[in-house]
């Protein structure tokens, strides 16, 4: 049985059907998202440096675990999570949501995880008043963008070769939606 911090915090008949749920992160999530975002870690999707010990904390004063969904897999492991914010502090897109991260454990990729978690942060941002929602993804990164495409975000502009990783340049590409 996973640790108490790794497990959902729903009631028990709500897990044990096998299908994974999202909810909002909560502060237990902590050590099991940042276990989570260094497993995951690639420049396929990161522009920042692998994390080395000592961690920083997952949940930071920009980051809180309001700002996170989580998926639970059937046994309240958690195994994926989409970070929901504003992109910016100002009142005059206000109206706006960003996804700033994503992430799905190897294991649990090709199940539809991705998929569940975008469908949850489009009805998240709806439930918190948005009108569009955004995101920016990595050129190279094909997968990600295939999903996000299949759920009604286009491309709305690319920074070209805005971020050297691993010797090679690589787009930003700018992709957002209405809701």
């Amino acid at each position: 049985m996973p640790p108490d911090s790794q497990r959902s915090h729903r009631p028990n008949d709500a897990y044990e059907s096998g299908e994974p749920f999202v909810r909002l992160a909560l502060p237990d999530d902590e050590d099991a998202l940042g276990r989570l975002d260094r497993a995951t870690w690639s420049t396929l999707h990161s522009v920042t440096p692998r994390a080395r010990p000592p961690y920083t904390p997952f949940f930071q004063e920009t980051s809180e675990p309001g700002d996170h969904l989580v998926a639970v897999a059937g046994d309240g492991l958690v195994v994926g999570y989409v970070k929901l914010a504003r992109p910016t502090p100002l009142a005059s897109n206000a109206h706006v949501r960003q996804i700033q991260g994503l992430a799905v454990a190897d294991e649990a990729r090709g199940l539809g995880v991705g998929r569940l978690l975008i469908r949850a942060a489009v009805a998240e941002a709806r439930r918190r008043g948005a009108l569009r929602l955004s995101l920016r993804v990595l050129g190279h990164n094909t997968p990600a963008r295939r999903l996000y495409e299949s759920e009604g975000f286009v491309v709305e502009g690319i920074q070209p070769r805005e971020f050297l990783l691993d010797g090679e340049f690589v787009d930003d590409v700018l992709m957002g939606r209405e809701l």
